[in-house]
């Protein structure tokens, strides 16, 4: 039997997933069609939920799909690749994605705490993947671009 030999691919993250503690969608980001309606999407991210929330490790494969996750305080993260994904790729953007949200939430990392401050949020996954390319692993790098989005808001925001 013939080994499938697969094009490498820039497009390594399929999605990118925040869910509280009931397993409720807080943030979800995805970059393909692979759940096209939100339905479909709630009902993976259920599913991905059931699944994860009460064990300990750090990777699932899950309808054919790589997740790797982590889980503070309320909060849990997950970042989703195909099968045959670098399970080190994803849970590099995993941990970016956490340590940035630690930095800039104070070590902070809870629901009310990330609620307030869902801008900041969506600059940083905006940092660290683009259409499903990583674009940055490197959390200090995501902290200082985020807030350097936010000088520049204000300042626009007072020149008008």
């Amino acid at each position: 039997m013939e080994a499938l030999i697969l094009e490498p691919s820039l497009y390594t993250v399929k999605a990118i997933l925040i869910l509280d503690n009931d397993g409720d969608r807080l943030f979800a980001k995805y970059y393909d069609d692979t759940y096209p309606s939100v339905k479909e999407q709630k009902a993976f991210e259920k599913n991905i939920f059931n699944k994860t929330h009460r064990t300990d490790s750090e990777i699932a494969l899950l309808e054919g799909l790589t997740v790797v996750y982590k889980s503070s305080i309320d909060l849990y993260f997950y970042v989703i690749g195909s099968s045959y994904e670098n399970e080190l790729m994803l849970m590099a953007v995993l941990n970016c994605l956490f340590d940035s949200l630690s930095q800039m939430l104070r070590k902070n990392v809870e629901k009310r705490a990330l609620l307030e401050n869902m801008e900041g949020l969506f600059l940083a996954v905006d940092e660290i993947v683009d259409g499903g390319v990583i674009l940055e692993s490197d959390p200090q790098q995501v902290v200082h671009r985020v807030l350097q989005s936010a000088k520049e808001q204000i300042k626009w925001s007072l020149l008008r």
